[in-house]
């Protein structure tokens, strides 16, 4: 008992500190006063399309992704790893725009999500149920929220094996232990039970996922592989590949950021400063990288082979806006004044054409040009959910930096 207060102490202390030299380093930016100046219609706009949007839902489905030549929108049920952006985007939006409409349908839509909280079969319960309960608990928290969260958490880590040291991403028939780099997005859900509750376990598992998603998925230039294929009887690695890039040995963008966005919260929650080191090692390649274009939205893939005709990915640029603008504030004066001028330049280039839908168009959603998966020809050059969400979550960032 004595272990767990003191735990949660150090917690407790370790985020008051990084909240304390958060603020105090995020004074020091210059803010772009054409994109400051627009926030509350970005809001505004982003409110109005997710209303379009919300039309078109039929009961208990969640929006997939839209397309334009056939006018038609792509659903799914509550299992499928999206199924959380639309609610917590709901939610950024209602916060900014205080539209009850808006937190009206972000209720209505966790109903049919709730029963996800006991889903043992997915890795994807932060994205699914921290990006929509998660929210919901800081804007309109209800009493059960809390116990959905716990709930999901325990789900999430009985996909966890002390053999591997991680949490498994894709179940598969073969002897193989599956772990894609997307997964360190599900790893602040177990933080956040260990704040709540005292019971360092969630803590611990996450902390030994992302060391051994550190040791294994990082080339040496810190660029990521997406899969690594582990032998579950001994742990040892079997293979490296892809699954949604370009090639095995290519640098699949989105990829790129789910580690960035990763390691950065890593950071927050331990403050260890292996953590900061992998994030600042992560975001130097890809800031620094010779096929990242002039407006920051990067490529599907940093190799993919018809660059500069290749489609650009959206969503990357919003995860990489939104990690970009936390990490700024953790590290040195020279590397926050680029990470910051970085995302600001991304934040910009989305928040208009041809990024950034016209009103009444794309089928409600945001922003445009995101790639889901070219190898296998699914969502490609498409609106996706997780786009509009990371984007979202960029603005207030910036806003409230």
């Amino acid at each position: 008992m004595l272990y767990k207060k003191t735990f949660w102490l150090s917690c407790l202390i370790g985020i008051l500190t990084i909240s304390s030299t958060y603020a105090q380093k995020a004074t020091g930016f210059k803010k772009d006063k054409a994109l400051l100046g627009s926030l509350s219609q970005q809001f505004k706009d982003g409110g109005a399309q997710y209303k379009l949007l919300a039309a078109r839902l039929k009961a208990d489905r969640f929006p997939k992704t839209y397309y334009a030549k056939t006018d038609s929108l792509e659903t799914s049920g509550s299992g499928w790893w999206c199924s959380g952006f639309y609610p917590g985007t709901l939610f950024y939006l209602y916060r900014q725009t205080h539209d009850k409409a808006l937190l009206a349908e972000a209720n209505r839509i966790l109903l049919p999500l709730e029963k996800e909280q006991y889903n043992k079969s997915t890795h994807d319960l932060g994205f699914m149920m921290y990006c929509s309960f998660g929210n919901a608990l800081k804007v309109d928290p209800k009493p059960r929220y809390k116990q959905i969260l716990l709930n999901s958490a325990k789900s999430l880590c009985t996909r966890f094996d002390p053999k591997v040291g991680c949490i498994k991403s894709w179940d598969s028939k073969k002897p193989e232990f599956l772990v894609i780099i997307d997964n360190m997005m599900n790893l602040e859900l177990l933080f956040w039970a260990t704040r709540v509750t005292g019971d360092s376990s969630f803590y611990k598992i996450a902390v030994t996922h992302a060391n051994t998603t550190m040791k294994n998925h990082f080339r040496a230039d810190y660029s990521s592989y997406h899969v690594i294929d582990y032998n579950p009887q001994t742990g040892a690695v079997q293979q490296k590949r892809t699954a949604q890039g370009y090639a095995n040995e290519s640098a699949w963008a989105r990829g790129q950021a789910w580690g960035l966005y990763g390691y950065t919260v890593m950071y927050r929650h331990t403050r260890d400063k292996k953590y900061l080191v992998q994030a600042n090692h992560i975001a130097q390649f890809i800031l620094g990288h010779p096929n990242l274009p002039k407006d920051k939205i990067p490529y599907w893939d940093f190799n993919a082979p018809d660059i500069p005709k290749a489609l650009r990915d959206a969503s990357a640029g919003a995860v990489m806006a939104s990690a970009l603008l936390e990490l700024c504030t953790y590290t040195d004066k020279a590397m926050a004044q680029r990470y910051f001028g970085s995302a600001q330049t991304m934040l910009k280039s989305l928040s208009a054409a041809p990024y950034k839908a016209a009103l009444g168009s794309n089928g409600g959603f945001i922003l445009q040009h995101s790639v889901g998966h070219i190898p296998q020809g699914t969502e490609v050059d498409v609106p996706l959910t997780y786009a509009d969400y990371y984007f979202m979550e960029a603005l207030e960032r910036y806003k409230t930096l």
